[in-house]
């Protein structure tokens, strides 16, 4: 167990295409996240910027791009990159800091402005890069993947693409009455199965777009926090970075094939699933404390299969699960009451802090018409490409 860190501030930049610089998302995320805080900036003793390769120079460097844009004063800087699990990176070494009494208050800032269409690697020609490798050898652009693995789950689970759709039906009721959301219209399962093939069996409403965004987080030590008025702050008490285990049996993006278990036997649970179980060992907490969860729905099936490697069912249930409305508002336990990525989209260094600012305000009560009844323990949780964990619990 680690001491628990106070979130005294979140905001966000709403998602969409705006077609401004991420800087301009981050800084207006940053300056709510202070407002909500009660802080100013000069207040702030370290600011950790979670990085996006995709926006120019300034993006490999995104905590001092942040401070420049804020104004220098002199606080102490550090950058991350991790893909997808970026800005859960940037939250534990926020973290980190603050435990270790390297600074009182960090504030931690994400934002992207992503590319039109579907991501893909950086220009140049990398032959050891297993994320440029995909592409060029076997053009598995990211909804193949997202194809492929929901087939896996109607071959080996009998899931269908009737029950993929009703996960976009249950976010897109939720993304409606986000104000952050990109979009904001309930779709019916009519609509879902009328959308174009993108990758068989997924459709184009099955699948996450790319979008604009920035979210950010004021985070501090409880004495600083009690020192400010603020006695029962939202604290975060575990964060999960862990790596995958070798042999790693299950196809994952961005590895092209998985490893031999004729040697060595397979870990007795795949890296997802090692990702949720350290946070929970980290937290003292189990599957059945959570009130409610934000997984990374990149395609309607992965959320699916989070279901399952978060331990809210077990292995092949999650499909029953949803058809019984436990992961729905007002059901047992609500996965992405934010609306998730269905109705956000993927604004990748923005979205892990993202998920902290909904498990904040959910477990603050001020989630307004998606609030989570009785919220008092929430998970987020996604992965990034290359072998990076990423999960957070909060409590109040």
């Amino acid at each position: 167990m680690t001491d628990d860190v106070a979130v005294l501030g979140a905001g966000m930049h709403p998602w969409g295409k705006w077609g401004r610089n991420f800087v301009e998302y981050g800084v207006a995320a940053a300056r709510a996240a202070l407002a909500d805080a009660g802080l100013e900036w000069r207040d702030i003793g370290s600011i950790v910027g979670a990085d996006t390769v995709r926006g120019g120079y300034p993006g490999y460097v995104a905590g001092a791009t942040f401070a420049k844009a804020l104004g220098w004063q002199g606080a102490r800087v550090a950058s991350v990159y991790a893909a997808c699990a970026s800005g859960a990176q940037a939250v534990n070494t926020a973290r980190a800091q603050i435990v270790s009494g390297l600074a009182d208050v960090v504030l931690v800032v994400g934002a992207d402005a992503a590319p039109k269409g579907f991501f893909r690697p950086a220009g140049g020609d990398r032959p050891d890069d297993p994320d440029w490798l995909r592409f060029r050898v076997l053009g598995a652009t990211n909804p193949t993947y997202f194809g492929l693995y929901a087939r896996r789950r109607m071959a080996v689970h009998g899931d269908t693409p009737e029950d993929f759709a009703q996960v976009k039906v249950k976010n897109s009721a939720l993304g409606a009455l986000n104000p952050n959301a990109r979009y904001r219209k309930a779709v019916t399962a009519d609509e879902v199965a009328a959308s174009a093939v993108v990758a068989d069996p997924l459709r184009l409403l099955d699948i996450c777009a790319t979008s604009d965004g920035g979210a950010a987080l004021v985070l501090s030590g409880m004495d600083f926090a009690r020192r400010h008025g603020i006695a029962d702050p939202v604290r975060i008490r575990a964060v999960s970075t862990v790596t995958p285990r070798y042999p790693n049996t299950v196809l994952d993006l961005p590895d092209i094939a998985t490893d031999s278990a004729a040697a060595v036997q397979p870990a007795a649970e795949t890296f997802r699933e090692s990702i949720a179980r350290a946070a929970y060992e980290e937290a003292g907490v189990g599957p059945e404390d959570l009130s409610f969860a934000e997984v990374y729905d990149l395609s309607t099936a992965l959320e699916l299969q989070w279901y399952e490697d978060l331990g809210l069912c077990g292995e092949g249930e999650a499909a029953k699960l949803l058809r019984e409305g436990t992961t729905a508002l007002g059901g047992r336990i609500p996965v992405n009451s934010s609306g998730g990525l269905a109705s956000f989209g993927e604004a990748v260094p923005a979205q892990a802090i993202a998920q902290v600012c909904e498990l904040t305000w959910q477990l603050r009560g001020a989630a307004g018409d998606r609030q989570v009844a009785g919220a008092r323990v929430g998970i987020a949780a996604n992965q990034g490409l290359f072998g990076h964990g990423s999960a957070v619990v909060a409590v109040r």
